[in-house]
């Protein structure tokens, strides 16, 4: 294996699975610890596994951060469509008639733009609210790579009203320390659909970035009314909320 060049061992090495490259064959020499660490290695691996383009080449100061991020990469909100009920979703303020979960397009709506969602979260004649936290560290985002690389955090909702109802929406995410003190915010406004609107889905995104040492949970809350006072389920519906840790 000395007698290799160091080019050849990289593909070999790049054969290896990611998480034994950092916690066996780092350990092994020098030469490859030097290679674990370096980017030839990671860009390599990244390429055979199709996670590379023109802007992640431009974006990724650390090939490594950037391949496990890619790799972990998923939706970290449970139950994001209502197909659990309200598991996974704490804090819940049930105004009005509370919250109640229906099938897609529902009465007076529309369908939702994927064909994967097919149900939705609905709110009452008062304010119904849910939150999630997510904690990092349990989803596998070690502290290090939260408080050095900073990966962006994306958050993403979607909203919508019955074409016969108006409502209200809102949504509001906080990047929390260990001892949950806010650290950043996204707070949107408080949206208001008109009655007679057309029933369509609308998608509400941030991205949290640059937002410095410490973050180990993700509080994601949003809610919604109707501004008819009707009895029942009349209010803001939601569905396809997500939080994702990006490279």
């Amino acid at each position: 294996m000395e007698s290799l060049p160091e080019a050849v061992l990289i593909r070999i090495l790049a054969a290896i699975p990611a998480v034994d490259l950092v916690l066996v064959c780092r350990l092994v020499c020098c030469q490859w610890k030097n290679l674990v660490d370096g980017a030839a290695l990671w860009i390599l691996k990244c390429q055979q596994e199709g996670l590379t383009g023109a802007e992640s080449e431009e974006d990724a100061e650390n090939w490594q951060n950037f391949y496990f991020l890619s790799k972990k990469k998923k939706n970290l909100i449970k139950n994001p469509c209502g197909e659990e009920d309200l598991e996974h979703w704490g804090e819940v303020e049930n105004g009005g008639d509370g919250w109640k979960i229906e099938e897609l397009p529902g009465d007076f709506g529309k369908e939702f733009p994927s064909e994967e969602v097919h149900k939705y979260f609905v709110t009452s004649y008062e304010w119904c609210r849910k939150a999630q936290v997510i904690d990092l560290r349990a989803e596998g985002y070690w502290e290090e790579l939260m408080d050095t690389t900073q990966p962006k955090i994306v958050v993403r909702d979607w909203y919508a009203g019955r074409r016969d109802a108006g409502c209200l929406y809102e949504l509001c995410v906080k990047l929390l320390s260990e001892n949950e003190d806010v650290l950043a915010e996204y707070k949107s406004e408080t949206v208001t659909i008109p009655q007679d609107n057309d029933g369509s889905w609308t998608e509400i995104s941030h991205t949290f970035s640059k937002y410095g040492p410490g973050v180990r949970f993700v509080r994601f809350e949003h809610g919604g009314q109707d501004t008819l006072f009707w009895k029942g389920w009349y209010g803001a519906r939601v569905t396809s909320s997500s939080v994702t840790v990006e490279p």
